[in-house]
């Protein structure tokens, strides 16, 4: 699915996770590459056009929690956010991550409804664009393979040493044409490795 030259997709993820970590190198060490590269279950959560959100409750048989671990929002409405999809664990209420994400929206190319409901942080933004019924397109997909640093590896709640990479995306999300949405998606080593929970 990804067609653009390897440093343009290192690119995107390297100005995505700016926001949040100085330097790339400290986060992840981060390298394109292609679908044929990924494991099997890698590839058909990432190689596609929907939203990530309908890939992981898909593959997780059930919906995934929403956990915001830093958010940002300049006077122009662009409003940035690092978070973890979760699943339960347990009845008595644990998670674990599935995915790691960075997303930069555009919230003035949004309803203030639904601008209210990506603030207010409860919701993944893939359900909240698919239930305001947005026409939206996910483009600009590109594979990447990633060798967590140790903020990447504590958000996954310290992956097994053992577990030395994992697989992402970056995409772009257009509304009613207009690009709108960017987004850095990574797979906790974990949810990929073992299977649906």
């Amino acid at each position: 699915m990804s067609h653009e030259p390897g440093g343009a997709a290192v690119d995107r993820a390297r100005d995505l996770v700016g926001f949040f970590h100085p330097a790339l190198a400290t986060f992840a060490e981060v390298a394109a590459v292609t679908a044929a590269d990924l494991p099997a279950a890698a590839r058909a959560l990432l190689d596609h056009q929907s939203h990530m959100t309908v890939a992981m409750e898909r593959f997780h048989g059930g919906p995934v929690g929403l956990e915001v671990l830093h958010r940002r929002e300049d006077a122009a409405g662009r409003y940035a956010r690092e978070i973890l999809l979760t699943r339960p664990t347990s009845a008595a209420g644990g998670s674990r991550p599935v995915q790691y994400g960075i997303v930069r929206i555009d919230l003035g190319r949004l309803a203030p409804a639904v601008s209210a409901a990506v603030r207010s942080e409860s919701i993944p933004l893939g359900r909240i664009l698919l239930a305001a019924g947005l026409m939206m397109d996910v483009h600009g997909v590109a594979l990447l393979r990633i060798a967590p640093g140790p903020h990447l590896a504590q958000c996954f709640g310290g992956a097994s040493p053992a577990v030395s990479e994992t697989f992402g995306r970056v995409a772009e999300i257009g509304l009613d044409g207009v690009p709108a949405i960017e987004l850095l998606e990574i797979l906790a080593p974990d949810s990929w490795l073992n299977g649906a929970a």
